[in-house]
């Protein structure tokens, strides 16, 4: 009789082993799968974090691109009013001027 008792509550303790063990597995695989959940949606919010920042970025460039144009754009009007205002006042000295650069043009392509 005591090796039926011992029998049935070694059979007992191993089925609550086994209980337990299907209860652990059961609470790592929720946590893994609440882990695996919690890393996609932070790699989701970094993810738009980024194109946001990258996209502040570019607006900026653009901004700053465009004013950089217009400021070139305003120079070369700048200096061609310059040029149109020395060579109506001096039009022998630019047309000197002219041909000595063109001279020194000549002589350094010969080369």
């Amino acid at each position: 009789m005591t090796d039926k008792a011992t029998y049935d509550r070694l059979e007992k303790d191993v089925t609550a082993v086994k209980n337990d063990i299907a209860a652990l597995t059961e609470q790592i695989t929720e946590a893994l799968n609440s882990f695996a959940g919690n890393a996609g949606k932070q790699a989701r919010r970094h993810y738009k974090e980024a194109r946001a920042n990258a996209e502040s970025t570019l607006d900026d460039m653009s901004e700053r691109g465009s004013a950089m144009m217009g400021a070139a754009q305003d120079a070369a009007s700048s200096i061609e009013e310059t040029l149109e205002e020395v060579i109506t006042q001096r039009p022998l000295a630019t047309v000197g001027l002219a041909i000595g650069i063109g001279f020194l043009i000549g002589v350094t392509w010969r080369r």
